[in-house]
C-alpha cells in the first residue's frame, strides 16, 4: 500500500492531466493486476474498469510479443462515442484515459505518455522507498498480568471432600 502522499500526487497528477485535455472524462492509475491506485472516474466504476484494464493489457502484452515488437507501450481502442487508451506507467502500472470521441488523438498521446512516464515515476519511487524501510511488525498487545490470573483458587474446606463424606 501506497502512503497517502504518494497517492495525492498521483491523484493530482490525473487532476492536471484531465485540465491539460478538456475532452477527457477520466483518468485511471491502477497496477498491472488490475487493481486501483487512484482515479479520476465520475460516472464509472474504477474497480471495473482496472480489472478490464488488467485484462485488456494482456492481450496487448502478448500480442506485441508475439509479432516482435518489443514490449507494451500504449493501446488505444476507439469505440463509437470515444476512446479508450491505456499506457504503460513505470514497471508495475499502468494509465487508462477515457476520452470523447471528438479529442485529438495526437494531443491524447502526447499528454497520455507524459502523464503515464510521471505516474510510473511516482509509483516506481514509492515501490523503492517501501522495500528500503524495514518492514513493519505487527504489534500485539501483552495482556495485562494480574496477581489473581497467575493463581489458582484454593478451594475452602466445605468444598474439599474428606474420606468420611465418600
Amino acid at each position: 500500500m501506497l502512503p497517502e502522499s504518494d497517492l495525492a500526487a498521483v491523484l493530482d497528477e490525473l487532476r492536471r492531466l484531465r485540465t491539460r485535455v478538456p475532452q477527457l472524462t477520466g483518468a485511471l492509475a491502477a497496477g498491472v493486476d488490475g487493481l486501483v491506485v487512484a482515479h479520476d472516474t465520475p460516472g464509472v466504476d474504477p474497480d471495473g474498469l482496472a480489472a478490464l484494464t488488467a485484462a485488456s493489457l494482456g492481450v496487448a502484452v502478448r500480442l506485441a510479443d508475439a509479432t516482435g515488437n518489443g514490449g507494451f507501450r500504449e493501446l488505444l481502442v476507439r469505440g463509437q462515442r470515444g476512446y479508450v487508451a491505456t499506457y504503460a506507467a513505470g514497471r508495475t502500472a499502468v494509465l487508462t484515459l477515457l476520452a470523447q470521441d471528438r479529442v485529438n488523438v495526437g494531443r491524447l498521446h502526447l499528454e497520455g505518455r507524459r502523464a503515464g512516464a510521471r505516474v510510473g515515476e511516482l509509483l516506481d519511487a514509492a515501490e523503492a522507498e517501501a522495500r528500503r524501510r524495514p518492514p513493519e511488525r505487527p504489534v500485539r498487545p501483552v495482556p495485562a498480568r494480574t496477581r489473581a490470573a497467575t493463581r489458582t483458587p484454593r478451594a475452602t474446606a466445605t468444598e474439599t471432600p474428606t474420606a468420611t463424606e465418600s
